[in-house]
């Protein structure tokens, strides 16, 4: 397995992790989103133990607005998350 079908992996494994905590085990609810960016992007995300970080954060990717957060949802945070650390790290160049 490349690494790449690797991290697709470990994306999919923690997402789904989260999901089924609670109800719909396909999406997140504002709860089991707030655990998977404390305990998954800690640092990367600051904001993930402030209420209205969380909120926005919520708010931002339930573009159905169906107070829920399906995968590929979630996927616009990474795929954001991701260009901006590898904008980063260009920089650092």
């Amino acid at each position: 397995m490349s690494d790449i079908q690797k991290a697709m992996a470990l994306l999919i494994t923690s997402y789904t992790k989260y999901a089924s905590k609670e109800g719909d085990k396909d999406t997140l609810n504002k709860e089991e989103l707030k655990e998977l960016l404390q305990n998954e992007f800690g640092e990367m995300l600051c904001k993930a133990n402030d209420k209205a970080g969380i909120d926005r954060i919520f708010n931002d990717l339930d573009k159905d607005k169906n107070n829920t957060v399906d995968f590929g949802e979630f996927v616009n945070l990474v795929c954001c998350l991701t260009q901006m650390c590898h904008e980063y790290f260009i920089g650092k160049r």
